[in-house]
C-alpha cells in the first residue's frame, strides 16, 4: 500500500492528468441550458473534501463571479434541506462512501432535484445512488487518510469554477488562459517543493516531535490548508491541533495559547500578510516555536520559503506539499501504522462509511 507520502509524490502527475482531460471531465456536464438562472453554488463536503472547498473558495468566487457556499451534508441533510431552483449543488466525496453525502444525493434524486457528485470512484456506493456524477480525474486513493485526494479535489474545483465563470459571461478566455497557464507552472515547480519541504521538516523534526499542540493559521486559499493541517495531524499523529483562519485565531482562540504550543502560519504572500507580520510580532512574546510557510518572501530563520510566485488564490494547490509530509513524518516518528485504521470497529459501529 503506498503511504502519504508516496501519494504526495504522485500529485504532479494526478495534476497533470486532471489538467490534460479537463474538456472532456467537465465540459459536457455544463452547458448554458444547466446553468441558466443560476445565482449561486452550495457545496456539500466534510473532512478533507470541506477542507478542500474552503481551499478552493476563494478562486471559485473570483472565477465564478457568484456567491458560493459550503455546508456540512449531515445538517443540510436533517435540517436545512431546502431546494432553489436558481442554486447548483455539489457534493465531494472522495472515496464515495461517505454516509452523510450519500444520505444527502438520496434524498435530492428522490425530490427530483439536481446534485453533481464529485467523486474518483465509478464503483462506490455514491457513484451508484447520484445521476450527475463527475469524475476527479485520479485513481482511488487506497489509504485510509487521503493527501491527493484532497489536492485534486482543489484542483476539480478550479477548473469546474472556471467552465462556470466563462460560461456565464464572468471570466474571459483570456483570464482562463492566464489561469491555466499559471496552473501549469505550479505543477512543474512540485518536485522542487517537496524537496525544500522535506529539507524543512528534516531540519526542524526533534522540535515538530515535542509539540503536545500544533496550531496552523491561514488566510484567504490557505484557510483550507490550515484545516486540512488540523485534520490531519489530529487523524495521523494523535495530538491535538487546530486550523484556524488568521482573524478568526485573533479573536479569543489566542488567549489559549500556551507557551509550549507549536504554531505554523501558512501565508501566501497575499492580502493579509501584514496581518500574519502583526501576529508573528506578538506570538513571538509568548511562545518559543512559530514558523511560517511562505510562498515567497522568507523572513525569519524558521520559515520554508516555497519559492512559487503566483496569484495567491492558487496558493492551496501546493502550500499543503509540507503540511502533508510533516503528518507523515510525525507518524512515523510516534510509531503509528497508517496503512490501517487506529479504531478498525469505528465505521462499523457508526455506519458513517457504506
Amino acid at each position: 500500500m503506498k503511504s502519504i507520502k508516496d501519494y504526495v509524490s504522485l500529485e504532479q502527475e494526478f495534476y497533470s492528468n486532471v489538467l490534460k482531460n479537463k474538456d472532456e471531465l467537465y465540459d459536457s456536464q455544463f452547458n448554458e441550458e444547466i446553468l441558466k438562472g443560476i445565482s449561486n453554488i452550495v457545496i456539500f463536503a466534510t473532512g478533507s473534501s470541506s477542507n478542500a472547498a474552503y481551499s478552493a473558495l476563494p478562486f471559485m468566487s473570483k472565477t465564478t463571479g457568484l456567491p458560493i457556499y459550503i455546508e456540512e451534508p449531515s445538517i443540510a441533510a436533517n435540517y436545512l434541506l431546502n431546494f432553489n431552483d436558481d442554486t447548483l449543488y455539489l457534493a465531494i466525496t472522495q472515496g464515495g462512501h461517505s454516509y452523510s453525502i450519500i444520505n444527502l444525493v438520496e434524498k435530492f434524486e428522490k425530490n427530483g432535484k439536481k446534485i453533481f457528485t464529485l467523486t474518483s470512484d465509478d464503483s462506490s456506493p455514491a457513484y451508484e445512488v447520484s445521476d450527475n456524477v463527475l469524475s476527479m480525474g485520479m485513481p482511488i486513493e487506497e489509504m485510509p487518510y487521503v493527501s491527493a485526494g484532497y489536492s485534486v479535489t482543489i484542483l476539480d474545483l478550479f477548473l469546474i469554477s472556471m467552465r462556470i465563470g466563462n460560461i456565464l459571461g464572468n471570466l474571459s478566455d483570456r483570464e482562463e488562459s492566464d489561469f491555466l497557464a499559471d496552473i501549469s507552472g505550479i505543477i512543474n515547480k512540485i518536485p522542487d517543493i517537496i524537496d525544500r519541504s522535506n529539507k524543512w521538516i528534516e531540519d526542524n523534526i526533534n522540535i515538530f516531535q515535542d509539540a503536545k499542540r500544533l496550531v496552523w493559521i491561514g488566510y484567504g486559499s490557505t484557510y483550507g490548508v490550515s484545516r486540512e493541517g488540523e485534520t490531519k495531524i489530529t487523524e495521523t499523529v494523535g495530538i491535538s491541533s487546530w486550523g484556524k483562519e488568521l482573524e478568526e485565531y485573533m479573536h479569543g482562540p489566542y488567549l489559549g495559547l500556551h507557551e509550549d504550543d507549536l504554531i505554523i502560519f501558512i501565508d501566501p504572500n497575499g492580502t493579509l500578510e501584514d496581518r500574519v507580520d502583526r501576529l508573528h510580532e506578538f506570538l513571538e512574546l509568548h511562545v518559543d516555536n512559530v514558523y511560517v510557510i511562505n510562498s515567497v518572501n522568507k523572513k525569519h530563520e524558521k520559515d520554508l520559503d516555497l519559492n512559487v510566485t503566483c496569484n495567491e488564490l492558487l496558493a492551496s494547490l501546493y502550500m499543503t506539499i509540507p503540511v502533508h509530509l510533516l503528518s507523515f513524518e510525525l507518524s512515523q516518528r510516534k510509531g503509528n501504522d497508517l496503512e490501517k485504521s487506529a479504531y478498525p470497529e469505528f465505521d462499523k459501529i457508526t455506519k458513517s462509511k457504506i
